[in-house]
């Protein structure tokens, strides 16, 4: 029997590590942190995470989180003054 699969959209932060490579961190998924020696190694490792921590919650019979697509993540720019 083919098991049937959905597409989950997960916000990742990648925030640069003090010894190299980069901390991700999924703030819908508490608790959900891994890294990487590099961006590309740190997105495979966040996947994997990310897989292992919905397995995680499917076993034990607990939902799987959702982000709502009404939310995103965007940058702003401000102009502030700086101090002389």
């Amino acid at each position: 029997m083919k098991r049937r699969e959905k597409i989950f959209k997960y916000t990742a932060f990648f925030e640069p590590a003090e010894e190299g490579g980069y901390v991700v961190t999924v703030p819908t998924l508490p608790g959900c942190v891994t890294q990487g020696d590099t961006f590309e190694e740190a997105i495979d490792m966040a996947k994997d995470a990310i897989k292992c921590y919905c397995a995680s919650l499917i076993k034990h019979g607990e939902p799987i989180p959702r982000e709502s697509e009404q939310e995103f993540i965007g940058t702003i720019e401000v102009p502030l003054p700086v101090a002389a």
